[in-house]
Protein backbone atom coordinates (compact mmCIF):
# COMPACT_ATOMS: atom_id res chain seq x y z
CA UNK A 1 0.00 0.00 0.00
CA UNK A 2 1.55 3.31 -0.63
CA UNK A 3 2.44 6.27 1.57
CA UNK A 4 -0.42 8.44 -0.02
CA UNK A 5 -2.89 5.43 0.20
CA UNK A 6 -2.26 4.93 3.89
CA UNK A 7 -2.68 8.39 4.74
CA UNK A 8 -5.97 8.68 2.91
CA UNK A 9 -6.94 5.47 4.52
CA UNK A 10 -5.91 7.12 8.31
CA UNK A 11 -7.41 10.42 7.16
CA UNK A 12 -10.91 9.20 5.52
CA UNK A 13 -11.58 7.92 9.29
CA UNK A 14 -10.54 11.55 11.03
CA UNK A 15 -12.09 13.33 8.32
CA UNK A 16 -15.76 11.93 8.61
CA UNK A 17 -15.65 12.44 12.37
CA UNK A 18 -14.55 15.79 12.42
CA UNK A 19 -17.21 16.09 9.84
CA UNK A 20 -19.59 14.95 12.44
CA UNK A 21 -18.26 16.96 15.03
CA UNK A 22 -19.32 20.17 12.93
CA UNK A 23 -22.49 18.90 13.12
CA UNK A 24 -22.18 18.52 16.88
CA UNK A 25 -20.68 21.60 17.48
CA UNK A 26 -23.16 23.61 15.30
CA UNK A 27 -26.17 21.65 17.12
CA UNK A 28 -24.57 22.30 20.87
CA UNK A 29 -23.57 26.24 19.79
CA UNK A 30 -27.68 26.47 19.08
CA UNK A 31 -28.73 24.70 22.44
CA UNK A 32 -26.37 26.01 24.96
CA UNK A 33 -24.41 29.19 22.77
CA UNK A 34 -21.21 30.63 24.68
CA UNK A 35 -22.79 30.69 28.06
CA UNK A 36 -22.04 29.50 31.03
CA UNK A 37 -23.53 25.96 30.69
CA UNK A 38 -21.82 26.07 27.25
CA UNK A 39 -18.40 27.44 29.10
CA UNK A 40 -18.87 24.16 32.51
CA UNK A 41 -19.10 21.28 29.59
CA UNK A 42 -16.17 22.42 27.32
CA UNK A 43 -13.55 23.35 30.31
CA UNK A 44 -15.04 19.49 32.23
CA UNK A 45 -14.42 17.75 28.77
CA UNK A 46 -11.33 19.87 27.89
CA UNK A 47 -9.72 17.88 30.73
CA UNK A 48 -10.68 13.80 29.51
CA UNK A 49 -10.36 15.51 25.96
CA UNK A 50 -6.87 16.12 26.46
CA UNK A 51 -6.41 12.83 27.63
CA UNK A 52 -8.04 11.24 24.66
CA UNK A 53 -5.74 13.31 22.43
CA UNK A 54 -2.70 12.48 24.26
CA UNK A 55 -3.02 8.50 23.34
CA UNK A 56 -5.03 8.64 20.65
CA UNK A 57 -3.49 10.69 18.28
CA UNK A 58 -0.68 9.44 18.39
CA UNK A 59 1.45 10.12 21.80
CA UNK A 60 0.77 6.43 23.17
CA UNK A 61 1.84 5.08 19.80
CA UNK A 62 4.82 6.65 19.80
CA UNK A 63 6.17 4.84 22.81
CA UNK A 64 4.05 1.32 21.66
CA UNK A 65 4.51 1.40 18.30
CA UNK A 66 8.29 0.54 17.83
CA UNK A 67 8.11 -2.05 20.95
CA UNK A 68 5.22 -4.14 19.85
CA UNK A 69 6.73 -3.90 16.24
CA UNK A 70 9.70 -4.89 17.61
CA UNK A 71 8.18 -7.84 19.13
CA UNK A 72 6.67 -8.78 16.08
CA UNK A 73 10.07 -9.07 14.41
CA UNK A 74 11.86 -10.85 16.77
CA UNK A 75 9.14 -13.35 18.48
CA UNK A 76 6.17 -13.34 16.31
CA UNK A 77 2.68 -13.05 16.70
CA UNK A 78 3.23 -14.90 20.20
CA UNK A 79 5.83 -11.89 21.27
CA UNK A 80 3.68 -9.28 20.68
CA UNK A 81 0.84 -11.34 22.28
CA UNK A 82 2.78 -11.80 25.57
CA UNK A 83 3.72 -8.19 25.35
CA UNK A 84 0.42 -6.84 24.53
CA UNK A 85 -1.24 -8.76 28.00
CA UNK A 86 1.78 -7.38 30.24
CA UNK A 87 1.21 -3.69 29.09
CA UNK A 88 -2.86 -4.12 29.54
CA UNK A 89 -2.12 -5.24 32.89
CA UNK A 90 -0.23 -2.88 34.05
CA UNK A 91 -2.37 0.36 31.81
CA UNK A 92 -5.70 -0.92 33.42
CA UNK A 93 -4.67 -1.25 36.98
CA UNK A 94 -3.14 2.49 36.74
CA UNK A 95 -5.89 3.91 34.96
CA UNK A 96 -8.38 2.58 37.22
CA UNK A 97 -6.89 3.80 40.30
CA UNK A 98 -5.87 7.15 38.53
CA UNK A 99 -9.46 7.46 37.63
CA UNK A 100 -10.30 6.58 41.32
CA UNK A 101 -8.09 9.56 42.66
CA UNK A 102 -9.69 12.18 39.98
CA UNK A 103 -13.00 11.44 40.35
CA UNK A 104 -12.63 12.03 44.47
CA UNK A 105 -10.38 15.35 43.74
CA UNK A 106 -11.91 16.63 41.17
CA UNK A 107 -13.50 19.62 42.87
CA UNK A 108 -9.69 20.31 43.51
CA UNK A 109 -8.67 19.61 40.34
CA UNK A 110 -10.97 21.82 38.53
CA UNK A 111 -10.93 24.87 41.13
CA UNK A 112 -7.07 24.95 40.88
CA UNK A 113 -6.22 23.27 37.11
CA UNK A 114 -8.94 23.39 34.84
CA UNK A 115 -10.76 26.54 35.47
CA UNK A 116 -9.57 28.74 38.19
CA UNK A 117 -11.38 31.60 36.77
CA UNK A 118 -14.69 29.90 37.78
CA UNK A 119 -14.06 30.73 41.50
CA UNK A 120 -15.44 33.68 41.07
CA UNK A 121 -19.08 31.93 39.66
CA UNK A 122 -19.74 28.69 42.29
CA UNK A 123 -22.80 27.57 40.18
CA UNK A 124 -20.40 27.21 37.44
CA UNK A 125 -18.07 25.97 38.66
CA UNK A 126 -20.24 23.17 40.89
CA UNK A 127 -21.35 22.53 37.76
CA UNK A 128 -17.89 21.77 35.86
CA UNK A 129 -17.17 20.13 38.75
CA UNK A 130 -20.34 17.69 38.63
CA UNK A 131 -19.93 16.80 34.72
CA UNK A 132 -16.11 16.29 34.74
CA UNK A 133 -16.77 13.78 37.48
CA UNK A 134 -19.15 11.62 34.77
CA UNK A 135 -16.68 11.88 32.18
CA UNK A 136 -13.54 11.41 33.17
CA UNK A 137 -13.82 7.39 33.17
CA UNK A 138 -14.32 7.90 29.66
CA UNK A 139 -9.85 8.06 29.73
CA UNK A 140 -9.91 4.29 30.87
CA UNK A 141 -12.26 3.52 27.68
CA UNK A 142 -9.60 5.89 25.29
CA UNK A 143 -6.34 5.15 26.66
CA UNK A 144 -7.10 0.99 26.31
CA UNK A 145 -7.78 1.65 22.97
CA UNK A 146 -5.39 3.72 22.34
CA UNK A 147 -3.44 1.01 23.24
CA UNK A 148 -5.03 -1.37 20.59
CA UNK A 149 -5.23 1.53 18.19
CA UNK A 150 -1.63 0.94 18.08
CA UNK A 151 -1.90 -2.90 17.48
CA UNK A 152 -4.04 -2.10 14.92
CA UNK A 153 -1.43 0.14 12.90
CA UNK A 154 1.51 -2.01 13.75
CA UNK A 155 -0.20 -4.15 11.90
CA UNK A 156 -1.04 -2.21 9.35
CA UNK A 157 -4.71 -2.30 9.67
CA UNK A 158 -5.72 1.49 10.24
CA UNK A 159 -9.25 1.99 9.04
CA UNK A 160 -10.90 0.91 12.14
CA UNK A 161 -8.65 2.72 14.69
CA UNK A 162 -9.22 5.42 12.65
CA UNK A 163 -13.33 5.28 12.05
CA UNK A 164 -13.73 4.54 15.86
CA UNK A 165 -13.45 8.20 16.67
CA UNK A 166 -16.71 8.81 14.97
CA UNK A 167 -18.48 7.52 17.48
CA UNK A 168 -18.29 9.60 19.71
CA UNK A 169 -20.00 12.77 17.71
CA UNK A 170 -22.75 10.27 16.19
CA UNK A 171 -23.80 9.60 20.16
CA UNK A 172 -23.63 13.10 20.88
CA UNK A 173 -25.49 14.39 18.10
CA UNK A 174 -28.10 11.66 19.12
CA UNK A 175 -28.22 13.56 22.29
CA UNK A 176 -28.68 17.18 21.19
CA UNK A 177 -31.75 15.13 18.67
CA UNK A 178 -33.34 14.09 21.79
CA UNK A 179 -32.57 17.64 24.10
CA UNK A 180 -34.30 19.07 20.66
CA UNK A 181 -36.74 17.23 19.82
CA UNK A 182 -38.13 17.34 23.88
CA UNK A 183 -37.28 21.07 24.25
CA UNK A 184 -34.76 20.16 27.06
CA UNK A 185 -33.09 23.29 28.50
CA UNK A 186 -29.52 24.18 28.79
CA UNK A 187 -28.59 22.36 32.17
CA UNK A 188 -30.18 19.39 30.96
CA UNK A 189 -28.60 19.46 27.92
CA UNK A 190 -25.21 19.53 29.57
CA UNK A 191 -25.73 16.22 31.83
CA UNK A 192 -27.02 14.74 28.76
CA UNK A 193 -23.84 15.26 26.73
CA UNK A 194 -21.57 14.47 29.67
CA UNK A 195 -23.27 10.74 29.84
CA UNK A 196 -23.39 10.69 26.48
CA UNK A 197 -19.25 11.03 25.97
CA UNK A 198 -18.83 7.98 28.77
CA UNK A 199 -21.10 6.03 26.51
CA UNK A 200 -19.02 6.66 23.41
CA UNK A 201 -15.64 5.76 25.08
CA UNK A 202 -17.45 2.63 25.55
CA UNK A 203 -18.70 1.98 22.29
CA UNK A 204 -15.37 3.02 20.93
CA UNK A 205 -13.06 0.29 22.78
CA UNK A 206 -15.54 -2.25 21.56
CA UNK A 207 -15.13 -1.71 18.12
CA UNK A 208 -11.12 -1.24 18.54
CA UNK A 209 -11.44 -4.83 21.06
CA UNK A 210 -13.08 -6.54 17.93
CA UNK A 211 -10.45 -5.23 15.55
CA UNK A 212 -8.01 -7.08 16.95
CA UNK A 213 -9.31 -10.07 18.16
CA UNK A 214 -10.18 -10.23 14.08
CA UNK A 215 -6.57 -9.22 13.62
CA UNK A 216 -5.76 -12.88 15.11
CA UNK A 217 -4.61 -11.44 18.83
CA UNK A 218 -6.58 -11.91 21.71
CA UNK A 219 -5.75 -10.45 25.14
CA UNK A 220 -6.28 -11.40 28.51
CA UNK A 221 -5.68 -9.66 31.62
CA UNK A 222 -2.56 -10.74 33.37
CA UNK A 223 -1.75 -9.68 36.94
CA UNK A 224 0.42 -6.41 36.91
CA UNK A 225 4.06 -7.22 36.56
CA UNK A 226 7.07 -5.06 35.83
CA UNK A 227 8.67 -6.31 32.91
CA UNK A 228 11.50 -5.26 30.83
CA UNK A 229 9.38 -4.78 28.01
CA UNK A 230 7.10 -2.75 30.14
CA UNK A 231 9.94 -1.05 32.25
CA UNK A 232 10.69 0.57 28.84
CA UNK A 233 7.52 1.35 27.46
CA UNK A 234 6.64 3.76 30.51
CA UNK A 235 10.60 5.40 30.33
CA UNK A 236 9.42 6.03 26.79
CA UNK A 237 6.14 6.74 26.99
CA UNK A 238 5.94 9.56 29.22
CA UNK A 239 8.04 11.59 27.47
CA UNK A 240 6.38 10.88 24.18
CA UNK A 241 2.88 11.55 25.54
CA UNK A 242 4.14 15.36 26.72
CA UNK A 243 5.71 15.91 23.11
CA UNK A 244 2.79 14.19 20.84
CA UNK A 245 0.09 16.41 22.58
CA UNK A 246 1.87 19.54 23.41
CA UNK A 247 -0.76 21.21 21.53
CA UNK A 248 -3.65 19.82 23.68
CA UNK A 249 -1.17 20.61 26.71
CA UNK A 250 -1.40 24.30 25.83
CA UNK A 251 -4.82 24.49 25.10
CA UNK A 252 -6.13 22.84 28.32
CA UNK A 253 -3.60 26.02 29.47
CA UNK A 254 -5.15 28.29 27.20
CA UNK A 255 -8.85 27.20 28.72
CA UNK A 256 -7.34 27.25 32.57
CA UNK A 257 -6.30 31.08 31.65
CA UNK A 258 -9.55 31.45 29.16
CA UNK A 259 -11.44 30.63 32.54
CA UNK A 260 -11.10 34.05 34.18
CA UNK A 261 -13.54 35.52 31.09
CA UNK A 262 -16.88 35.55 30.60
CA UNK A 263 -17.74 33.21 27.34
CA UNK A 264 -14.09 32.48 26.49
CA UNK A 265 -13.38 29.35 27.14
CA UNK A 266 -16.54 28.27 24.79
CA UNK A 267 -15.42 30.37 21.96
CA UNK A 268 -11.94 28.84 22.04
CA UNK A 269 -13.14 25.57 21.79
CA UNK A 270 -15.72 26.31 18.76
CA UNK A 271 -12.63 27.91 16.88
CA UNK A 272 -11.05 24.92 18.39
CA UNK A 273 -13.13 22.48 16.69
CA UNK A 274 -12.98 24.20 13.27
CA UNK A 275 -9.28 24.35 12.58
CA UNK A 276 -9.03 21.14 13.89
CA UNK A 277 -10.39 19.48 10.62
CA UNK A 278 -7.23 20.21 8.70
CA UNK A 279 -4.92 19.63 11.79
CA UNK A 280 -6.83 15.91 12.51
CA UNK A 281 -7.14 14.65 8.69
CA UNK A 282 -3.41 15.55 7.55
CA UNK A 283 -1.25 15.83 10.86
CA UNK A 284 -2.87 13.32 13.12
CA UNK A 285 -2.90 10.55 9.71
CA UNK A 286 0.94 11.75 8.84
CA UNK A 287 1.86 10.68 12.56
CA UNK A 288 -0.08 8.01 12.71
CA UNK A 289 1.20 5.88 9.50
CA UNK A 290 4.69 8.09 9.21
CA UNK A 291 6.17 6.47 13.17
CA UNK A 292 5.60 3.00 11.83
CA UNK A 293 6.97 3.38 8.33
CA UNK A 294 9.69 5.11 9.85
CA UNK A 295 10.57 2.80 12.58
CA UNK A 296 11.03 -0.22 10.03
CA UNK A 297 12.77 1.74 7.74
CA UNK A 298 15.69 2.33 10.46
CA UNK A 299 15.40 -0.88 11.62
CA UNK A 300 16.04 -2.41 8.43
CA UNK A 301 19.33 0.38 7.87
CA UNK A 302 17.08 1.68 4.54
CA UNK A 303 18.60 5.43 5.33
CA UNK A 304 17.50 6.47 1.79
CA UNK A 305 14.09 5.08 2.29
CA UNK A 306 14.11 7.01 6.24
CA UNK A 307 14.78 10.68 4.56
CA UNK A 308 12.09 10.04 1.59
CA UNK A 309 9.66 8.83 4.06
CA UNK A 310 10.20 12.36 5.83
CA UNK A 311 10.40 14.71 3.28
CA UNK A 312 6.97 13.60 1.37
CA UNK A 313 5.41 13.74 4.80
CA UNK A 314 5.99 17.03 4.88
CA UNK A 315 5.75 17.73 1.39
CA UNK A 316 2.37 16.29 1.54
CA UNK A 317 1.42 18.42 4.79
CA UNK A 318 2.40 21.56 3.43
CA UNK A 319 0.55 20.96 0.15
CA UNK A 320 -2.85 20.40 2.00
CA UNK A 321 -2.35 22.84 5.16
CA UNK A 322 -0.73 26.12 3.75
CA UNK A 323 -4.35 27.01 1.57
CA UNK A 324 -5.90 25.63 3.98
CA UNK A 325 -4.40 28.35 7.20
CA UNK A 326 -4.51 30.86 4.59
CA UNK A 327 -7.99 30.16 3.81
CA UNK A 328 -9.18 30.62 7.41
CA UNK A 329 -7.31 33.34 7.93
CA UNK A 330 -9.32 35.42 5.50
CA UNK A 331 -12.51 34.28 5.11
CA UNK A 332 -12.79 33.08 9.24
CA UNK A 333 -15.90 35.33 9.92
CA UNK A 334 -18.20 33.70 6.85
CA UNK A 335 -17.06 29.86 8.61
CA UNK A 336 -17.82 30.95 11.69
CA UNK A 337 -21.26 33.03 11.26
CA UNK A 338 -22.86 29.50 8.60
CA UNK A 339 -21.64 26.97 11.00
CA UNK A 340 -22.54 28.28 14.36
CA UNK A 341 -24.53 31.93 14.21
CA UNK A 342 -28.07 30.65 15.29
CA UNK A 343 -29.95 30.25 18.60
CA UNK A 344 -28.29 30.80 21.60
CA UNK A 345 -24.99 31.37 19.78
CA UNK A 346 -26.66 34.44 17.64
CA UNK A 347 -28.09 35.64 21.06
CA UNK A 348 -24.41 36.49 22.27
CA UNK A 349 -23.21 37.95 19.75
CA UNK A 350 -20.39 35.73 19.46
CA UNK A 351 -19.12 35.67 15.98
CA UNK A 352 -16.29 38.60 15.92
CA UNK A 353 -14.45 36.66 18.65
CA UNK A 354 -14.55 33.57 17.40
CA UNK A 355 -13.99 34.42 13.97
CA UNK A 356 -10.99 36.08 15.20
CA UNK A 357 -9.63 33.06 17.61
CA UNK A 358 -10.38 30.87 14.43
CA UNK A 359 -8.16 33.34 12.24
CA UNK A 360 -5.11 33.47 14.54
CA UNK A 361 -5.31 29.59 14.69
CA UNK A 362 -4.92 29.64 11.39
CA UNK A 363 -1.72 31.64 11.39
CA UNK A 364 -0.30 28.34 13.65
CA UNK A 365 -1.56 25.49 11.39
CA UNK A 366 1.10 24.83 9.49
CA UNK A 367 3.55 24.83 12.82
CA UNK A 368 1.04 21.98 14.37
CA UNK A 369 1.01 19.95 11.40
CA UNK A 370 4.54 20.20 10.88
CA UNK A 371 5.10 19.02 14.58
CA UNK A 372 3.46 16.06 13.68
CA UNK A 373 5.16 15.53 10.35
CA UNK A 374 9.12 16.37 12.59
CA UNK A 375 8.36 14.13 15.76
CA UNK A 376 8.40 10.67 14.50
CA UNK A 377 11.99 11.15 13.77
CA UNK A 378 12.78 11.28 16.93
CA UNK A 379 10.07 8.70 18.11
CA UNK A 380 11.47 6.10 15.34
CA UNK A 381 14.87 6.47 17.00
CA UNK A 382 13.72 5.72 20.68
CA UNK A 383 14.24 9.24 21.58
CA UNK A 384 11.06 10.94 23.41
CA UNK A 385 13.02 12.97 25.58
CA UNK A 386 14.36 15.58 22.96
CA UNK A 387 11.31 16.43 21.60
CA UNK A 388 9.90 16.08 25.50
CA UNK A 389 12.59 19.16 25.82
CA UNK A 390 11.17 21.04 23.49
CA UNK A 391 7.67 20.71 24.25
CA UNK A 392 8.47 22.03 27.83
CA UNK A 393 10.01 25.24 25.73
CA UNK A 394 6.93 25.54 24.08
CA UNK A 395 4.63 25.59 26.68
CA UNK A 396 6.91 28.00 29.00
CA UNK A 397 6.10 30.01 25.82
CA UNK A 398 2.88 29.63 25.70
CA UNK A 399 1.94 30.08 29.61
CA UNK A 400 4.42 33.43 29.16
CA UNK A 401 2.47 35.21 26.02
CA UNK A 402 -1.25 34.17 26.70
CA UNK A 403 -0.66 35.66 30.44
CA UNK A 404 0.88 38.84 29.02
CA UNK A 405 -1.91 39.19 26.33
CA UNK A 406 -5.39 37.50 28.02
CA UNK A 407 -5.93 41.09 30.07
CA UNK A 408 -5.39 43.24 26.68
CA UNK A 409 -6.98 40.74 23.76
CA UNK A 410 -9.08 38.10 25.84
CA UNK A 411 -9.28 34.85 24.27
CA UNK A 412 -7.31 35.93 20.82
CA UNK A 413 -4.69 36.65 22.82
CA UNK A 414 -4.33 33.14 23.95
CA UNK A 415 -4.87 32.30 20.45
CA UNK A 416 -1.97 33.95 19.67
CA UNK A 417 -0.23 32.41 22.20
CA UNK A 418 -0.60 29.06 20.98
CA UNK A 419 0.58 30.10 17.48
CA UNK A 420 3.71 31.17 18.66
CA UNK A 421 4.05 28.24 20.89
CA UNK A 422 3.99 26.20 18.06
CA UNK A 423 6.18 28.28 15.24
CA UNK A 424 9.36 27.67 18.51
CA UNK A 425 8.43 24.21 18.74
CA UNK A 426 8.36 22.84 15.35
CA UNK A 427 11.83 24.92 14.14
CA UNK A 428 13.48 23.56 17.10
CA UNK A 429 12.25 19.98 16.41
CA UNK A 430 13.13 20.87 12.91
CA UNK A 431 17.02 22.18 13.82
CA UNK A 432 18.07 19.03 15.94
CA UNK A 433 17.07 17.12 13.49
CA UNK A 434 18.94 18.92 10.35
CA UNK A 435 21.85 18.94 13.28
CA UNK A 436 21.99 15.52 14.04
CA UNK A 437 22.39 14.12 10.27
CA UNK A 438 18.85 12.82 10.36
CA UNK A 439 17.57 14.87 8.12
CA UNK A 440 18.68 14.75 4.71
CA UNK A 441 17.98 18.15 2.29
CA UNK A 442 15.72 17.03 -0.34
CA UNK A 443 15.99 19.47 -3.51
CA UNK A 444 12.83 18.95 -4.93
CA UNK A 445 10.82 19.81 -1.26
CA UNK A 446 13.07 23.15 -1.41
CA UNK A 447 12.21 23.94 -4.15
CA UNK A 448 8.46 23.45 -3.86
CA UNK A 449 8.04 24.81 -0.68
CA UNK A 450 8.37 28.93 -1.94
CA UNK A 451 6.32 28.17 -4.43
CA UNK A 452 3.17 26.49 -2.44
CA UNK A 453 3.67 29.89 -0.25
CA UNK A 454 3.46 31.54 -3.21
CA UNK A 455 0.07 29.81 -4.65
CA UNK A 456 -1.52 29.82 -1.17
CA UNK A 457 -0.37 33.64 -1.02
CA UNK A 458 -2.29 34.33 -4.54
CA UNK A 459 -5.45 31.98 -3.22
CA UNK A 460 -5.56 34.53 -0.16
CA UNK A 461 -5.75 37.51 -2.35
CA UNK A 462 -8.12 36.20 -4.74
CA UNK A 463 -10.11 34.56 -1.96
CA UNK A 464 -10.15 38.25 -0.30
CA UNK A 465 -11.36 39.95 -2.82
CA UNK A 466 -14.33 37.81 -4.03
CA UNK A 467 -15.35 38.16 -0.13
CA UNK A 468 -15.83 41.28 -0.62
CA UNK A 469 -17.97 40.96 -3.71
CA UNK A 470 -19.70 38.45 -2.34
CA UNK A 471 -20.52 40.46 1.35
CA UNK A 472 -24.70 40.84 0.91
CA UNK A 473 -24.55 37.32 0.09
CA UNK A 474 -22.42 36.22 3.85
CA UNK A 475 -24.07 39.10 5.96
CA UNK A 476 -25.88 37.74 8.78
CA UNK A 477 -29.42 39.09 6.97
CA UNK A 478 -29.22 36.71 4.36
CA UNK A 479 -30.90 33.48 4.97
CA UNK A 480 -28.66 30.31 5.66
CA UNK A 481 -28.82 28.65 2.51
CA UNK A 482 -28.11 31.87 0.85
CA UNK A 483 -24.63 32.23 3.49
CA UNK A 484 -23.60 28.07 3.11
CA UNK A 485 -24.16 28.77 -1.14
CA UNK A 486 -22.16 31.48 -1.19
CA UNK A 487 -19.49 30.12 1.08
CA UNK A 488 -19.36 26.97 -0.33
CA UNK A 489 -18.30 28.39 -4.14
CA UNK A 490 -15.87 31.07 -2.86
CA UNK A 491 -14.50 27.40 -0.92
CA UNK A 492 -14.19 25.38 -4.35
CA UNK A 493 -12.58 28.97 -6.32
CA UNK A 494 -9.98 29.29 -4.13
CA UNK A 495 -9.37 25.65 -4.65
CA UNK A 496 -9.26 26.27 -8.24
CA UNK A 497 -7.49 29.30 -8.03
CA UNK A 498 -4.68 27.52 -5.69
CA UNK A 499 -3.97 23.93 -7.81
CA UNK A 500 -3.86 26.43 -11.04
CA UNK A 501 -1.18 28.27 -9.51
CA UNK A 502 0.42 25.26 -7.50
CA UNK A 503 0.87 23.56 -10.52
CA UNK A 504 1.50 26.23 -12.97
CA UNK A 505 4.53 27.45 -10.87
CA UNK A 506 6.07 23.99 -10.20
CA UNK A 507 4.52 23.79 -6.62
CA UNK A 508 3.29 20.52 -7.28
CA UNK A 509 3.09 18.41 -10.37
CA UNK A 510 1.30 15.34 -11.78
CA UNK A 511 4.34 13.19 -11.27
CA UNK A 512 4.88 13.78 -7.63
CA UNK A 513 1.32 12.71 -6.75
CA UNK A 514 2.02 9.59 -9.29
CA UNK A 515 5.35 8.55 -7.46
CA UNK A 516 3.38 9.34 -3.70
CA UNK A 517 0.51 7.16 -5.11
CA UNK A 518 2.25 4.56 -6.56
CA UNK A 519 5.36 4.55 -4.21
CA UNK A 520 5.88 0.70 -2.19
CA UNK A 521 7.88 0.65 0.68
CA UNK A 522 10.92 -1.54 0.38
CA UNK A 523 10.05 -3.92 3.12
CA UNK A 524 7.30 -6.90 2.80
CA UNK A 525 3.87 -5.30 3.12
CA UNK A 526 3.03 -7.88 5.83
CA UNK A 527 -0.78 -7.63 7.09
CA UNK A 528 -2.65 -5.18 4.93
CA UNK A 529 -6.34 -3.58 6.01
CA UNK A 530 -8.23 -6.05 4.42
Amino acid sequence: MSLVKKFATVASGTLMSRAFGFIREMLMAAAIGTGPVADAFYAAFQFPNTFRRLFAEGAFNAAFVPLFSKEIEANGVDGAKRFSEEVFGVLFSTLLVLTIVMELSMPLIVRYLVAPGFSDAPEKAALTVSLATIMFPYLICMSLAAMMSGMLNSLRRYFAAAIAPVFLNIILIGVLGYAWYHGLDPLAVGYGLSWGVLAAGIVQLAIVWIAVRHAGISIRFRRPHMTPNVKRLLWLALPAAVTGGITQINTLIGTAIASGGESAVSSLALADRIYQLPLGVVGVAVAIVLLPELARALKAGHMVEASNLQNRSVEFTLFLTLPAAAALLVISEPIVRVLYERGAFAANNSTPTVAAILAIFGLGLPAFVLIKAFTPGYFAREDTKTPMIFAAISVAVNISVALTLFPSMGAPGIATASAIAGWVNAAMLLFVLIRRGHWSRDAGLMRRIPRLIVASAAMAGALWFAARQAEPWLSSSAPVYTQATALAVLVVGAMIVYFAVAFGIGGADFGMIRRNVRRKSAEPTGMEEG
